[in-house]
């Protein structure tokens, strides 16, 4: 990478990465764990204690906060985001800013095989089955089960496959849903 490519990343020295990532400019990775054959796309922050699985798809503008774990094989679409604080505030009970011990984190699981729309919103606390799907602009607030289809505000069960009708094709990247 040259010096001009460099300053377009930020990627902190405790940031560890797998074999054959691929990071595109206007990122900021510090403190996460990033599995093998990962692809990040442009403006994405990706917070400390965060891990990734192997074989990952991040979407330009996505925003992932501490406390999120993704499993191996999860589509992430563009302008995700994760929120790690149930009652989030600007300032503690004597109206000082808040700092990392006047909050609990509390953690995301996004299970092997799912698929995360486009400018969708989760919730904490929540898991998302596997090869669960969850629908573009959809806001996340409790555990989406393996296999299903959910969309909306909050997001609610539109379909649930078996896991015959849900395949993955053979570069893991793409869920094909039968009819």
């Amino acid at each position: 990478m040259n010096p001009a490519q460099e300053t377009c990343k930020r990627i902190a020295p405790d940031v560890k990465l797998g074999k054959g990532v691929r990071i595109y400019d206007f990122t900021n990775l510090y403190g996460c764990e990033i599995g093998d054959d990962v692809k990040i796309g442009t403006f994405v922050e990706i917070q400390k204690g965060v891990k990734v699985g192997n074989r990952c798809k991040i979407s330009s503008h996505t925003f992932i906060c501490e406390g999120v774990t993704i499993e191996d094989e999860v589509f992430i679409g563009h302008n995700v985001t994760f929120i790690n604080d149930r009652y989030p505030r600007a300032t503690n009970d004597s109206g000082q800013l808040q700092t990392q011990a006047d909050w609990p984190c509390v953690g995301t699981l996004i299970k092997r095989g799912a698929s995360i729309g486009s400018g969708a919103t989760l919730l904490c606390g929540i898991t998302v089955g596997e090869n669960a799907v969850v629908g573009a602009g959809s806001v996340v607030t409790k555990d989406v089960p393996a296999g299903a289809i959910v969309a909306g505000n909050p997001a609610r069960l539109v379909k649930s496959r078996s896991a015959k009708e849900a395949t993955l094709n053979s570069d893991s990247s793409v869920l094909h849903i039968s009819k």
